[in-house]
């Protein structure tokens, strides 16, 4: 492998239309911001990278944030000059120089891989580790809406081929969300893989109530009630109720895992490597899940193809995640379809979208991610009032 450095950093803020809007409560999310950044060495190697959707309310970082942070502090700080092969090295820095800011520091670490598994001409699934399953199996992801309308939802996701159906609260009332489980509950029968998201919105006492009106319907597991401060009320709950509570604000840093895991305050946990700050991260995170027993999910930020394909090449990989379900659809939440053969050519920052079938999603073979961006897409659908960012030797 060659002695490379790293020359060039650029950050490019992009926007992409939703075919169909992502309902939450207070939040109504109708456009993805993301920031695809590009690595380049001195031999003319690109890595890239999507960060997927950012959000005020989820970590705290946005698109401008993110570039900043990327432009003014990493990048010069520590990417400039350094082999992108030395990933561990890069990390350790990152998290020395940089107080959170784990979607910044997750969208470098992406590219690194990608850029990594370029020049050892690899798939990155092999950089961690090698291949143990095929394709990842997914869940779908429900917008909080009418109960007849989810429910509708709910039954083709499963006539396609999912394997999980998570619901969103925030439509209307609390009595429309029980009522939204139910009818979903319905519908998909007793065997289907059903869950229920309310992304820390919930106080203790209306989840106590919540759940309780829901229990009947024997959901798997309810995925963050509380706020993700709120640990010691995670405990509280998890010893009232008959479902399994899940923990996805909550378990960020390996600090966070501990506690939950001291408090046994969660019966399972989600990761998004955003969150967790990257692959190298991530794969630190899911040690420590294996080593308490707790199985892990993993969820995405809502993005491109090129955003989605770390977590395939990781849950494609790692055996521990393999026990659990991926919620990485962020391509197919875009595009308003459940299989990537209906998205049209053009339409994503990936010219080649990984592929979704029948449930399944398969990571793209080649070296690195194996992604060909679309320049033409990240020309047209550059952020309004927003400027491109570079930092170079």
């Amino acid at each position: 492998m060659k002695n490379v450095k790293i020359v060039k950093v650029e950050c490019i803020p992009v926007s992409t239309p939703l075919k169909k809007p992502v309902i939450m409560p207070n939040t109504r999310i109708t456009s993805i911001d993301s920031v695809v950044l590009k690595i380049t060495t001195d031999d003319g190697t690109v890595g890239f990278s999507d960060s997927g959707d950012t959000s005020s309310w989820y970590r705290g970082e946005l698109q401008e944030s993110i570039m900043a942070m990327i432009c003014n502090v990493i990048a010069p700080r520590i990417l400039l000059g350094e082999n992108p092969c030395n990933i561990e090295k890069v990390v350790a820095k990152m998290d020395l120089l940089v107080r959170d800011n784990n979607q910044a520091k997750a969208t470098v670490d992406f590219a690194l891989h990608d850029l990594k598994g370029k020049l050892m001409e690899v798939p990155v699934y092999e950089l961690l580790g090698g291949r143990t399953i095929e394709a990842a199996q997914q869940g779908w992801v429900l917008s909080a809406g009418k109960p007849e309308d989810v429910a509708a939802e709910a039954a083709q996701a499963k006539k396609v081929g999912f394997s999980l159906f998570k619901m969103k609260i925030g439509y209307g009332t609390v009595a429309d969300d029980i009522a939204m489980v139910h009818a979903v509950r319905d519908t998909v029968g007793s065997d289907a893989y059903l869950t229920i998201d309310a992304n820390g919105f919930w106080s203790y006492e209306k989840a106590l109530h919540i759940i309780r009106q829901i229990d009947s319907c024997g959901l798997d597991l309810i995925e963050q009630p509380l706020p993700h401060w709120d640990i010691e009320g995670m405990a509280r709950l998890r010893a009232q109720v008959k479902t399994p509570i899940y923990a996805d604000e909550s378990a960020q840093e390996l600090h966070n895992l501990k506690e939950i895991i001291d408090r046994r305050a969660a019966d399972g946990l989600f990761l998004k490597l955003q969150k967790a700050g990257g692959l190298v991260k991530s794969q630190r995170w899911l040690t420590m899940a294996r080593l308490s027993g707790l199985p892990v999910h993993c969820g995405c930020m809502i993005g491109s193809g090129l955003e989605h394909s770390p977590s395939a090449h990781l849950w494609t990989a790692n055996d521990w995640a393999t026990q659990g379900l991926s919620e990485s659809i962020g391509p197919l939440m875009i595009h308003g379809t459940m299989e990537s053969k209906n998205i049209a050519p053009g339409t994503d920052i990936a010219l080649n979208i990984p592929r979704f079938e029948g449930g399944l999603a398969y990571p793209n073979e080649g070296p690195g991610f194996g992604i060909n961006l679309n320049e033409a897409f990240l020309v047209s659908n550059q952020t309004k009032g927003k400027q491109i960012c570079s930092v170079s030797l």
